[in-house]
């Protein structure tokens, strides 16, 4: 049975992560269109949760050594988050208005290993993972503490891993509700609560 602190930390990590990785994006577009062709989809999946999982890990124990040496780059960290997350919370919101979809046109359908380097590189090649997982969650992790912020990684781990199965696997099933831009409506507006919400106990939270 998780304690109550420890199972804050693993919900503010999932919904966290979650409200990173569920905005629209390249590599979301990829996984959704492997989904509605329903091709590679178990690899591509695991391509991007195991690459989210080593960022992630990276960035909260990277971030932890350099709060460790440096404590004042906690303040920074901190209000740089808050700023970071207000601001992404603000454009979903934006996009929220404009009621814009993604577009899943399928593509000739091509190799495993082909796709597999695709995803990968839409990964790791994209500055903008690495300052949603290793910046931007490792920053906010070490609000939870030195023996609560692995939950916190444990939780936005687990968010990945399940966003990009119900979104590789449900693609298939839910082509003509995916396509609609009133369900992205919904899915930016609660992503950029989420993110003003997390800006502001981080924000209001003291020091640890």
């Amino acid at each position: 049975m998780l304690l109550p602190d420890s199972a804050l930390a693993l919900a503010t990590g999932l919904f966290t992560g979650l409200g990173l990785i569920v905005a629209i994006g390249a590599q979301n577009a990829f996984v959704l269109r492997q989904g509605l062709l329903r091709r590679h989809v178990a690899g591509v999946v695991a391509v991007c949760a195991v690459s989210d999982a080593v960022l992630i890990t990276a960035g909260v124990a990277g971030i932890g050594g350099l709060v460790d040496a440096a404590p004042l780059a906690l303040e920074v960290l901190r209000w740089g988050g808050v700023a970071f997350l207000v601001t992404y919370g603000v454009l979903a919101l934006r996009r929220a208005t404009r009621g814009e979809a993604l577009d899943p046109a399928a593509a000739a359908g091509v190799g495993v290993r082909r796709t597999l380097l695709t995803a990968a590189a839409l990964t790791w090649l994209n500055p903008h993972v690495y300052l949603d997982t290793v910046l931007m969650l490792g920053s906010v992790a070490q609000q939870e503490g030195p023996d609560l912020r692995w939950w916190f990684a444990g939780g936005a781990v687990v968010a990945s891993l399940t966003w990009f199965t119900a979104l590789g696997y449900g693609a298939g099933r839910a082509h003509r509700l995916l396509s609609r831009p009133a369900t992205w409506r919904v899915v930016e507006t609660l992503v950029g609560l989420v993110m003003l919400a997390i800006a502001a106990r981080l924000a209001l939270q003291p020091v640890v």
